[in-house]
């Protein structure tokens, strides 16, 4: 493998940036053991062409515009987008239903992928569209990737004011009703919610989980309450799920 010194050193500052938030060059230098007059050398080509910006009072640095500018582009290409929409098509297919691909946004699900199943013409109309966030404690898709997630972190992300917001009176209120519907959904491999999202509409998620276990983001099926089997197609959103993680490996 090619190693350029100079570029890998770049890089490992953006990262320390975008992992450490606005720091002094000397202390990023010392957590990555450079020289600080290469540190000092490489961030001042990096303010220069937008990665970075310095802030002369606090003596830090930080994320500039250019490096904002190419993390949104990543969002507009997400890869899980195109990993997983063969996969959504051919669910949405097999079970009659709409499929979606989610992805956790701090205590929100936001929805990247929606597809409809095409031998259905009256598929109903959904408020889960491309782009659409919604609260994850009260959704399929976000509490199938909250209950894989550290006890600390889960307790950290859905402490705050606003991350129990019910939206048709259901659903859990609290962080200890949250804790205990995800370990139920933990240990079915799914997760459930009937009426939470929208009256008269249930749906069915489970995890995609990256190599350390951690979840990357959701499969899930929408339907009409009451018309399918819901542990069967449990089974079939886990499937999914499964082969789009082996994918994303």
């Amino acid at each position: 493998m090619s190693h350029i010194p100079a570029l890998s050193q770049a890089l490992a500052l953006l990262r320390g940036l975008s992992e450490r938030g606005p720091s002094s060059a000397a202390s990023l230098a010392r957590s990555l053991q450079l020289p600080r007059s290469t540190a000092y050398h490489l961030l001042a080509v990096l303010r220069d062409e937008g990665f970075v910006v310095h802030y002369p009072q606090e003596r830090r640095w930080g994320l500039g515009p250019t490096a904002f500018t190419v993390g949104q582009a990543y969002l507009r290409h997400d890869p899980r987008e195109a990993l997983a929409r063969p996969l959504l098509v051919s669910l949405a297919d097999e079970v009659g239903q709409t499929a979606h691909l989610g992805v956790l946004r701090g205590t929100e699900v936001v929805y990247l992928l929606k597809e409809s199943p095409r031998q259905r013409l009256d598929a109903p109309t959904l408020i889960t569209g491309v782009g659409v966030h919604l609260p994850a404690a009260t959704t399929a898709s976000g509490r199938a990737m909250l209950a894989h997630l550290p006890s600390a972190q889960l307790r950290a992300l859905m402490s705050t004011s606003d991350a129990l917001v019910q939206r048709t009176g259901k659903g859990p209120s609290s962080l200890s009703t949250l804790r205990r519907v995800l370990a139920t959904e933990r240990k079915q491999g799914f997760a459930y919610e009937d009426g939470e999202v929208l009256d008269g509409y249930a749906s069915v998620a489970a995890a995609v989980l990256d190599r350390t276990g951690r979840p990357s983001a959701s499969v899930s099926v929408t339907f009409r309450g009451g018309t399918v089997d819901v542990a069967e197609l449990g089974q079939t959103v886990m499937s999914t799920a499964d082969a789009l993680s082996h994918r994303m490996h």
